[in-house]
């Protein structure tokens, strides 16, 4: 029995694995290139940390970079986090095992262990000096550099064009005037991005040299009269947004699927979620938490008169039929944030059911990142939208669909039952 003991006491002292020491989720990194001359760039890289009980998270410094200018804080509270610049014998110490002894880490103090199933929400801030990744090629500035995070996005200096851009991406204009691309990796790999740019004063000597070999310009038609303004269109950088929802099918005789949603508020004083059941659904066992904190929310499901009545705006008319589930939380502070995990159960027999044997689950997804599972016992046989297609721990098949574009897709799903399944 004492032997029982002390082998337990020691396996409580031996650090956890990479796996279970270093997980992250949520990626997104923003390069802000600086003046050409200096072939550095400022690096924004938010990410979640959700290894349960970690203290700590480490973040590599990729080799031939020089780091400098470097600073961590805490999403939820925005408040600064202690770190320390450490090599790789030193983050092993530390507890990641699996740390490259020729290797350099930023290792972070989590403002608070990562509550079980929950998240720590960070960013780190830092300059990066790399002539390999970002320099001059004559009159031109290049940023070649493989990405293996999902979401990037690299603004270009200011008085600078875009003159090429080898992955497909967003061009979207900062407030300020500069020009900036943002993209979702879809590529199982490191994306192998390549920009090119050019002194915007520079092109407009080209086009002045031109002269008379410019094409007139064309006259312009009025837009048809539903469609806003040009000069009102918003464009939202896809890329950054961090909503994502994962359905777990159930099997397709009973019509339902439960599924979670995850969610940050950054408004201030935002107290509530509401989440609009869609017409031809009913809801059950709604649930919500804090993924920073772990703690549990109020949810109430309201119908009809009620949703008057507590004086909640769903956007459109209340019909007898309507429906919301309402999630509280504690005010958002000024400069703070709250992620959120919304759990639920549907019944839609419009959109998912068995006919003529076959599984059939159909809905329009809106969110950047919408993952499906296939229930117990079922094999893909269709997906109307391009998905990344896995197969879990359990046997069971998932779907992965990254939409980079800003507008709604409608995915049609058909499975087919294993044999003796």
């Amino acid at each position: 029995m004492r032997t029982v003991v002390r082998l337990a006491l020691i396996a409580l002292l031996v650090p956890a694995p990479l796996s279970a020491q270093n997980r992250s989720e949520d990626e997104y990194t923003r390069y802000e290139l600086l003046a050409p001359d200096t072939a550095s760039f400022k690096i924004i890289y938010d990410v979640t940390a959700v290894s349960a009980g970690a203290k700590f998270f480490f973040n590599p410094i990729r080799r031939g970079s020089v780091a400098s200018d470097e600073s961590v804080i805490d999403l939820m509270t925005g408040a600064p986090l202690k770190f320390t610049e450490v090599s790789g014998a030193e983050a092993r110490e530390s507890g990641l095992t699996s740390a490259d002894l020729e290797g350099r880490y930023i290792r972070v103090e989590l403002a608070r262990p990562v509550p079980d199933g929950g998240e720590a929400r960070i960013r780190i801030i830092k300059t990066y000096k790399d002539p390999k990744s970002y320099f001059r090629d004559g009159s031109f500035i290049v940023f070649d550099r493989p990405l293996g995070i999902r979401r990037n996005s690299v603004i270009l200096p200011a008085g600078f064009e875009l003159v090429s851009c080898n992955v497909p991406s967003q061009v979207i204009e900062e407030a300020d005037g500069r020009v900036g691309i943002s993209f979702m990796n879809i590529y199982p790999g490191q994306a192998p991005l390549v920009l090119r740019a050019r002194p915007v004063a520079a092109a407009n000597q080209q086009a002045a040299q031109g002269g008379s070999q410019t094409k007139p310009a064309q006259a312009m038609v009025d837009p048809p009269a539903q469609e806003p303004p040009m000069d009102r269109i918003r464009v939202s950088e896809r890329a950054f947004q961090d909503r994502e929802i994962v359905y777990f099918l159930k099997q397709p005789e009973t019509g339902a699927f439960s599924l979670y949603h995850d969610y940050t508020e950054t408004r201030e004083g935002t107290d509530k979620y509401l989440n609009i059941v869609r017409r031809g659904s009913t809801v059950s066992d709604p649930s919500a938490r804090v993924l920073d904190t772990g703690d549990k929310l109020k949810v109430e499901t309201l119908k009809g008169d009620a949703i008057t009545k507590a004086g909640i705006d769903i956007g459109e008319a209340v019909r007898p039929d309507s429906e919301v589930v309402v999630i509280r939380f504690p005010p958002v502070a000024k400069g703070q944030s709250v992620r959120l995990r919304i759990e639920e159960t549907y019944t839609d027999p419009a959109r998912y059911a068995r006919i003529n044997g076959e599984l059939m689950w159909r809905r329009s997804f809106g969110r950047p990142r919408n993952d499906v599972v296939l229930p117990e016992g079922w094999y893909l046989t269709t997906s109307s939208i391009p998905a990344t297609v896995s197969q879990m721990e359990d046997g069971r098949i998932r779907l992965s669909f990254w939409n980079h574009r800003p507008d709604n897709v409608d995915v049609f799903i058909k499975a087919r039952r294993r044999t003796g399944a």
